[in-house]
């Protein structure tokens, strides 16, 4: 089946916007990228909002824009729900008429009201005062309110900017939730590479009104080059791995990755299942022989294909294969000078069990 295939190019004010790209009908794609890159421009192109915008657009075959042809759908001819960076929802009713009103607009669909309310655990609030709710509670019910406005294509700008970190941590599994459960594809703008990693399969990184590169979640966050917009703190990769058994006496999972071992903190996955986890470039440690007699739980031998290092700064990114798959691993200079590290050379890298 044809998927989103979107390209806009023009001027809005002061700013330049040239993106092209396509993205499957399933899965979430990320738009990442720094502020005032025109992530949010996009989408807005992308839902009809930004009319003086020329480009062509089409969703699973069907043409919503073709500035060329003169075709333009209004937003409300497009079959999208999107959920906004702030508050969108009506003070005035209630989050079970909130929720109603999106769809009321849309008629019967195969997203029913009480299948949304259980997806995002929201049962509880119905009754209540929009107002009365927090950050979290907010957006699972704008979320759930654009989900029943029956969408083609979910649009979601920057929906964890205004939460802090508490509430991001509550909201971010329903949204890894929505991914499992959900036939809808999701273009999800952020800035935060940490939550990118977390729930995007794809991921089209933009800046200066332009793209930069598109590709799955795994090939783009490899990339050595693109340090300087992934950022030093958050910057990584996202391997899977398969889960081998649990110990619930030291409340440990114990996955198989590639040939090899990973013990992390007891997760709620049933032996065989195959889970997703990031692991940050500063979390890794390495060795050129394999270290006795510590407390790091995961050891796992690799080679070095790549090392970046950033010159007038203390640090240097390096890249590891493991059994085909890759993972990243930030040091400092002075460690690739010591150890003699280049491509090619045979080394450990150490993750934390805590660290994931």
């Amino acid at each position: 089946m044809t998927g989103i295939e979107a390209a806009f190019a023009g001027r809005m004010g002061n700013f330049s916007l040239e993106v092209a790209f396509e993205a499957p009908l399933q899965g979430i794609t990320a738009l990442f990228g720094p502020s005032g890159c025109g992530k949010t421009t996009l989408l807005r192109a992308i839902a009809g909002l930004n009319r003086h915008l020329p480009g062509r657009l089409s969703v699973g075959g069907a043409l919503w824009q073709d500035s060329a042809r003169g075709v333009f759908l209004k937003p409300h001819g497009r079959a999208i729900g999107y959920v906004f960076q702030g508050e969108s929802l009506f003070p005035h009713l209630s989050v079970r008429q909130n929720l109603l009103f999106g769809a009321r607009r849309a008629g019967e669909g195969r997203l029913k009201l009480d299948d949304v309310v259980a997806l995002l655990g929201i049962g509880h609030l119905l009754d209540r005062d929009p107002r009365a709710l927090s950050g979290g509670e907010r957006q699972r019910v704008a979320i759930g309110r654009a989900l029943l406005s029956q969408p083609q294509l979910l649009l979601m700008d920057e929906p964890l900017s205004a939460l802090d970190e508490i509430a991001k941590g509550d909201i971010l599994p329903y949204l890894e939730g929505l991914h499992r459960a959900l036939s809808v594809p999701i273009l999800y703008v952020s800035h935060d590479i940490s939550e990118v990693a977390r729930l995007a399969d794809r991921m089209i990184v933009m800046a200066d009104g332009r793209k930069v590169t598109e590709g799955s979640i795994q090939a783009v966050m490899e990339r050595l080059d693109l340090q300087p917009m992934t950022g030093r703190f958050d910057a990584g990769v996202v391997i899977h791995a398969r889960v081998a058994r649990h110990d619930h006496g030291y409340a440990l999972t114990h996955l198989e990755y590639d040939g090899q071992s990973l013990t992390i903190p007891l997760v709620e996955a049933p032996v065989g299942q195959t889970v997703r986890l990031s692991i940050r470039a500063r979390d890794v440690s390495l060795a050129t022989r394999k270290p006795e007699g510590i407390s790091v739980r995961n050891i796992l031998s690799g080679t070095i294909v790549d090392i970046r290092e950033e010159a007038g700064t203390a640090y240097a990114e390096t890249l590891i294969d493991v059994g085909g798959t890759r993972i990243r691993s930030r040091i400092t200079r002075a460690s690739v000078a010591d150890l003699g590290l280049r491509p090619g050379v045979p080394v450990y890298a150490l993750v934390k069990s805590i660290s994931f």
